[in-house]
């Protein structure tokens, strides 16, 4: 994990809301090439949970494949999958604690679907943390035309039966929400 990267984007502050602890089950979906989040997560879950680093480039994954050979992250999966598909995503239906989007809607042409798959994975009372861009910090960040707000997010999660339990700024570049499945 990078300074520059914690500087943006502490997990650990993220952590703390949503109470990620040992044993758990979590998803990062669309990783992205540093597991930013994936390799914190495994530190703090354990070696009785599991984290899914989720992202639909096969080189990222390999990347990440090969750190988790090298480091010893055991309870690390890579999965190669299109998170915009339902039911594409090989992880059993009702059987995470967890999901993030970290810096992955902007990227999203089917955000309704991955969020939809995101549900379809957590259990009952599981979470989904989504942490995206609020604004640019020069050559980091999509345009304002790619952003996606807060309230869109919010909008869609109500009409897939999902609660807000948290809207803060993370960091003065992004934002961050934590809705609950019901």
């Amino acid at each position: 994990m990078t300074n520059a990267g914690v500087a943006l984007i502490d997990p650990r502050a993220v952590f703390e809301k949503i109470n990620l602890s040992k044993g758990m089950r979590v998803a990062d979906l669309g990783c992205g090439r540093t597991g930013h989040f994936v390799f914190s997560a495994s530190r703090i879950v354990g070696d009785t949970g599991v984290v899914y680093a989720v992202d639909v480039i096969k080189d990222i994954l390999e990347s990440l494949k090969s750190r988790v050979r090298s480091e010893g992250f055991d309870n690390v999966q890579p999965i190669w999958s299109d998170i915009e598909i339902l039911d594409k995503t090989p992880i059993p239906s009702s059987s995470l604690d967890i999901c993030f989007f970290v810096n992955v809607m902007f990227l999203l042409g089917d955000k309704v679907s991955a969020l939809k798959e995101s549900t379809r994975m957590l259990k009952p009372g599981g979470l989904i943390t989504v942490i995206d861009w609020a604004k640019k910090l020069g050559p980091l960040g999509p345009g304002p035309e790619l952003m996606t707000t807060p309230e869109d997010i919010i909008n869609l999660a109500k009409k897939l039966g999902l609660t807000l339990l948290n809207n803060f700024s993370l960091g003065g570049y992004h934002y961050c929400l934590i809705f609950k499945k019901c």
